[in-house]
């Protein structure tokens, strides 16, 4: 049986390179925001330096999110490799510890990293991501013309005998603050009727508050307003469940989310696949440390460390794409975000379970 002091040891090993990989990759991917960011933006006329800096500040939080499976998956490999190589696995075998004894420390580190990553993780990212999108949009507005309309979100919402189909360069504030928008008022023809362009549109109580007004009509501007009103029957939790991105709601505020948007009879797929996203990356990280363990634990002995290294990096990356397949598909509503978000989760740590059972107990 393997004592507090060993346990505690093979612990802190562990903690302590995870800490090092999560530094090294968020300075990298910091390195790598800024310089591809300041390229697509500084010839802009509002663009800084530090304004770069701080939008790049605010995004990476969450691009780092996403790099946590792989994070918690090199973290074991190389700490089951350190031990291997100074032979402390040698002598803990010796002791008559088992892989499973000396595994339980990093398998407890790996589930607390992933609960530190939706308590502590994710609210900063989901902050730092809408606060980067809304001074991204400072930074762009009035340059409408580099957004696809392929690409920007659309809307449509009909009032009486008024239908009105409404776009936008960004959507801030979780779905309740538009960008660059633009407001097409629609006949029973299917002719465009009247345009609005505002730089920002404001979700109110039964109305669309509109900033600094462009109004068209057959193709030309008839005139400039500060400020309009558009009438709307639209709730904000449809238009939350239909332009907000999941991203930029903070786990604790999703289960809220959903169960509003399900109240008006909305599927909320993105919103619970989120969710039930965030709570599967605990026995995720768990699952990537047996996924380490199979091919980490006799690199001195066999020789073998390249091949097995690249081997676990494979199983990880192909862990990884399968869990955003199935994600699509739960965002989609094709599966149930509850199934789609573990499935992934469950054949991971079967297959890491399986291959550690018959390695050693045959």
């Amino acid at each position: 049986m393997m004592g507090w002091t060993l346990g505690l040891y093979f612990f802190r090993r562990y903690a302590v390179i995870t800490a090092w990989f999560f530094v090294g990759i968020f300075a990298l991917i910091f390195l790598i925001d800024f310089t591809e960011f300041s390229s697509r933006t500084s010839g802009l006329p509002k663009f800084t330096f530090l304004m770069a800096l701080s939008v790049s500040a605010l995004r990476v939080p969450m691009i780092v999110q996403q790099t946590v499976p792989f994070i918690a998956l090199f973290a074991a490999m190389a700490t089951l490799v350190s031990l291997n190589r100074k032979y402390e696995l040698v002598i803990a075998r010796a002791a008559g510890i088992s892989a499973w004894q000396f595994l339980l420390p990093a398998c407890a580190g790996a589930l607390l990293f992933g609960i530190l990553t939706i308590g502590i993780i994710n609210p900063i990212a989901a902050y730092g991501l809408s606060r980067s999108q809304f001074i991204e949009s400072d930074i762009r507005s009035g340059d409408s013309n580099e957004v696809s309309a392929f690409d920007a979100p659309w809307i449509h919402q009909k009032v009486g005998d008024v239908d009105t189909i409404i776009g936008a360069r960004a959507v801030l504030n979780q779905g309740l603050e538009l960008s660059d928008a633009v407001f097409f008022d629609i006949d029973r023809n299917g002719e465009i009727v009247e345009r609005k362009d505002a730089k920002r549109a404001f979700l109110r109580e039964g109305y669309w508050e509109l900033n600094d007004v462009q109004r068209f009509r057959d193709g030309a501007r008839v005139e400039s307003l500060a400020t309009d009103r558009v009438p709307t029957n639209l709730k904000p939790e449809f238009v939350q469940e239909r332009l907000a991105e999941p991203e930029t709601i903070p786990f604790f505020q999703l289960p809220s989310k959903i169960e509003a948007a399900r109240s008006f009879g909305l599927g909320a797929n993105a919103f619970a696949m989120q969710f039930h996203s965030l709570v599967a990356l605990p026995p995720l990280l768990v699952a990537m440390t047996l996924i380490a363990a199979t091919v980490s634990m006799r690199f001195a002995r066999m020789g073998q460390s390249s091949t097995m290294i690249l081997g676990g990096v494979v199983a990880g990356f192909l862990l990884y794409v399968v869990s955003v397949l199935v994600k699509a598909f739960g965002n989609a509503g094709f599966v149930p975000p509850f199934i789609a978000a573990w499935f992934p989760v469950v054949v991971a740590m079967f297959f890491g379970v399986t291959f550690l059972l018959y390695r050693e107990d045959g």
